[in-house]
């Protein structure tokens, strides 16, 4: 876990700095707000791309990860993958690139993930858990959504995160933009870190963290698109864990053995079917679904191995409709 000093809001602000000075290059406009905040739109009426998505989610994992964007083979498959590497995988996937922040105001919705999450305590218990709070005077937030944020809405964001509207970035990316195709599938190590922590284990004995999984092609309608988002990380998404605390392996690999897709009574199908079956209501839906299809664990104190699931890439097909 990084140190109380290090601040996940302070570091992921480089990183848009960065991406507002090359907005250009990487497809993205910026903007100011009515209130003073700074929108970055990321494919609402821009382009997005490829790289834009690898530096969301850079931002997304508080500038404490690493990420590159590359082709991977999936059995008979070679696909276009966003691999993440992290040595801090509590306060970077948990504590910030987590979609813990529902929005909902005046008929406006969005997803919020990012390091303003860490500001505002969103979920509080998992910031209990993970033994991180940050401490910034800006905070940056990325939204999944197709709107740009009305005045409200801004005006709620920061005073849940104790800072002026002027030191507020809004990073803004739709689940049908390739940008935002790429971010999501930049989240296989923190979905299987939240899998394996909701069966028990404590995110703060997770030493170091990596993993990949294909970007699914964009989709112009957002339940299409979530679903092929989602199948890229359950059918073809791969994380690893190098973990300490444990003296013997069989514990370890118990947890390990339970925290795959394949696990859940829903997998097989593609993720739109389930979604359809669940009346499109989330809460509906058998949670062990959302876990990578492959999972690797290290024992850090015993050296041990060992590795469950497989890439099942015949369902990846079928979800973003590839013919043969």
């Amino acid at each position: 876990m990084p140190k109380p000093e290090l601040s996940v809001n302070k570091r992921a602000l480089l990183l848009v700095e960065k991406l507002c000075d090359e907005a250009d290059e990487h497809g993205v406009s910026v903007k100011k707000t009515r209130l003073g905040s700074t929108l970055i739109d990321a494919g609402i009426a821009t382009n997005g791309g490829f790289q834009a998505g690898k530096v969301i989610t850079e931002i997304c994992l508080g500038g404490f990860g690493k990420v590159k964007v590359f082709p991977a083979q999936y059995d008979d498959l070679t696909w276009l993958s966003v691999f993440v590497q992290t040595s801090h995988p509590a306060v970077a996937t948990l504590g910030s690139q987590f979609a813990g922040w529902q929005i909902k105001v005046e008929g406006y919705s969005a997803i919020g993930s990012g390091p303003a999450r860490a500001l505002a305590l969103k979920p509080r218990e998992l910031y209990e858990k993970i033994g991180y709070r940050d401490r910034a005077d800006s905070a940056v937030l990325v939204l999944e959504t197709s709107r740009e944020p009305p005045d409200s809405v801004v005006k709620l964001l920061s005073r849940e995160c104790k800072v002026k509207p002027n030191r507020l970035f809004l990073i803004l990316v739709p689940t049908t933009s390739v940008a935002g195709s790429t971010q999501v599938s930049g989240r296989i190590v923190e979905t299987g870190l939240h899998r394996l922590v909701k069966l028990g284990l404590d995110p703060k004995l997770v030493m170091h963290a990596w993993g990949y999984a294909p970007i699914a092609p964009p989709h112009p309608k957002f339940a299409e698109a979530m679903g092929r988002t989602n199948d890229a990380i359950m059918y073809a998404g791969l994380a690893y864990y190098s973990v300490a605390g444990f003296k013997s392996d069989e514990k370890l690999r118990a947890l390990a053995e339970r925290a795959l897709s394949s696990a859940s009574k829903s997998y097989g199908r593609p993720f739109l079917q389930v979604f359809k079956e669940a009346s499109y209501d989330f809460y509906k839906i058998d949670p062990d679904l959302f876990a990578p299809a492959v999972l690797i664990v290290n024992n850090a104190e015993t050296g041990g191995i060992f590795g469950f699931g497989r890439v099942n890439v015949d369902v990846f097909k079928r979800s973003i409709g590839m013919q043969a």
